[in-house]
């Protein structure tokens, strides 16, 4: 069986005088990656594979062979979220979950809250099995329905229509507690008041969860290439401002708050699992091509799976699991990472927390006088315990993390 041990370099030590919050890490989150989609949408640099053929119970197996393997490095921790993400889950037989949270109950102590997420894409074959994914212990649904209107639908690439959308959200909301959906704005064409109109539509669906993203370009995607060739494919840069500033403003006009850039929530109902991700808590990834962050032996590890399905499973079933070698991660780049996620957050980032990657006081890794210009320039925004980013800031996350970092 595959082991970490201990690399030398630099170690995490905790201090004990430091709240637990910021301590690694009891909690462990769970990322399972289903790499199999109906089409292959024109925007999306996931993992995802389009298959004639898929073992359902293979997969099953190659899963919770997975696990095994992680429950031997990791057996000492409490699950608080677990996470179906892809490709589309809604594709695979329910079995699959159900057979999958019974091991995870068997191996590890699961918590009593603990938030179970699929993802689903809103047609009608999915629909249908949504009573069938709750049945088997999914509590919380995340829809990709991505637009209100069928014109952007067919844009983007995606099978179902706004008919089927409201259809599935109906059924959902009747199925489960929790129900979450994602949308898709500033695209090519699209006008703020379009925008605007659209918002309004979405805000009317009275959901406790939305996830709001700009259209985006990554490197690889048929858009991209698109791009490159010179069609116009997203909002121009300053709708696409004014936009973000609209979302910000209705979303929290209905208490649906950004807790982080792109998602909104009523109180109480934030994403558990993408919170952990954001506050740089250990997360395992499961399936082709998951990344995972996980505290062994006092050192933090970024793992990653092999990408394709095929020899993902020939890997899983000759060693137990399709690891590539994990990386330790240094104590700049833990620093760096912690700052990457959490700035994201509108709470933003105990600064007991920088401290204690950076293993120094707060104010030695980040001095008056460095941080004085982000402030003055209204960019980030500090109290006695936090720092983070204001919404001026929030527009300019990439380049703000990259000045911030530069500082370190």
């Amino acid at each position: 069986m595959f082991s970490i041990e201990p690399l030398h370099g630099e170690r995490v030590v905790v201090n004990k005088s430091e709240s637990s919050q910021t301590l690694p890490f009891t909690p462990l989150a769970i990322y399972i990656h289903w790499p199999f989609c109906a089409s292959l949408c024109p925007y999306c640099d996931f993992n995802s594979h389009v298959a004639a053929t898929i073992d359902h119970d293979e997969w099953a197996r190659a899963y919770i062979s997975e696990l095994r393997h992680w429950h031997a490095q990791v057996p000492a921790r409490i699950i608080t979220s677990i996470f179906w993400g892809g490709g589309t889950p809604s594709l695979m037989a329910p079995k699959i979950v159900e057979n999958v949270l019974e091991e995870i109950r068997n191996l590890w102590r699961i918590d009593d809250d603990c938030e179970i997420t699929l993802e689903a894409n809103p047609g009608s074959v999915e629909a249908r099995k949504l009573k069938d994914f709750a049945r088997v212990g999914i509590n919380r649904i995340s829809l990709g329905v991505q637009s209100m209107q069928d014109d952007a639908l067919k844009f983007l690439g995606r099978r179902h229509s706004r008919d089927e959308a409201l259809h599935a959200l109906n059924i959902a909301r009747g199925t489960f507690a929790r129900v979450s959906a994602d949308f898709i704005y500033a695209r090519a064409g699209q006008t703020e008041q379009d925008w605007e109109n659209e918002l309004n539509e979405i805000l009317n669906l009275n959901l406790d969860h939305l996830s709001l993203y700009q259209l985006t370009l990554e490197p690889g995607t048929p858009f991209y290439h698109r791009a490159q060739r010179g069609e116009q494919m997203t909002a121009a840069e300053n709708a696409a401002a004014a936009m973000f500033e609209y979302t910000q403003a209705a979303c929290a006009a209905t208490g649906l708050n950004a807790y982080e850039i792109s998602n909104h929530a009523h109180g109480g109902q934030e994403s558990r699992h993408n919170l952990a991700y954001w506050q740089y808590d250990d997360y395992l990834g499961i399936g082709p091509g998951a990344h995972g962050r996980v505290t062994l032996n006092g050192f933090k590890y970024a793992t990653t799976t092999h990408r394709a399905p095929a020899i993902y499973l020939k890997k899983v079933f000759e060693t137990g699991h399709a690891l590539h070698a994990p990386k330790k991660v240094s104590a700049a780049d833990m620093l760096q990472e912690c700052l990457m996620m959490g700035l994201r957050l509108t709470v933003g980032i105990p600064k007991a927390r920088i401290a204690y990657y950076a293993q120094q006081d707060f104010n030695a890794v980040f001095p008056v006088n460095i941080l004085q210009p982000f402030f003055d320039e209204g960019l980030l925004w500090e109290n006695d315990t936090d720092i983070g980013a204001t919404p001026v800031g929030a527009m300019k996350l990439n380049a703000l993390t990259k000045a911030l970092i530069a500082k370190i």
